[in-house]
């Protein structure tokens, strides 16, 4: 408690939390439903709705018809370039701050089961892009029934 005293409870949880997102970072144990690693683009969710496998991206200041999305077996595959939003006659500019990146990405994702690519959808609407992935019919779970003599 001198310590929290010493330091000012607010500074002592401020750096607390500094000090957790600095070992999480350093580990790259990301906790936080979220987060995403820095750097990554762009961030997706999957997820499993019993029947099908539902990706969820960001893709702002891509369009979409230049996206390539490939399923092969039980990987998905997702590449597009998002290009620098400044005009043609600003090319030369000098960035104060740039955190948006820009330029080719390739992302590629194993799921845990077969998709039926034949049935696999894409939408993209206010720059996020959802994919629907159908199980293929032999990965789907099946009840057998028993039969009585």
């Amino acid at each position: 408690m001198a310590l929290v005293r010493w330091l000012g409870q607010d500074d002592f949880l401020n750096r607390w939390g500094k000090w957790q997102r600095d070992m999480e970072r350093l580990f790259n144990l990301e906790h936080s439903a979220s987060s995403h690693t820095p750097g990554v683009y762009p961030p997706i969710n999957i997820y499993d709705d019993g029947e099908s496998y539902i990706a969820r991206t960001e893709i702002p200041g891509v369009n979409p018809e230049s996206l390539d999305i490939t399923v092969t077996g039980d990987t998905l595959t997702i590449k597009g370039k998002r290009e620098l939003d400044i005009d043609d006659k600003d090319k030369n500019v000098s960035f104060h701050r740039r955190e948006r990146s820009f330029g080719e990405f390739r992302r590629a994702f194993s799921l845990p089961e077969q998709v039926d690519n034949t049935k696999v959808k894409a939408t993209s609407s206010n720059g996020i892009l959802e994919i629907l992935l159908p199980r293929a019919e032999q990965a789907k779970q099946r009840k057998i029934s028993v039969k009585t003599s």
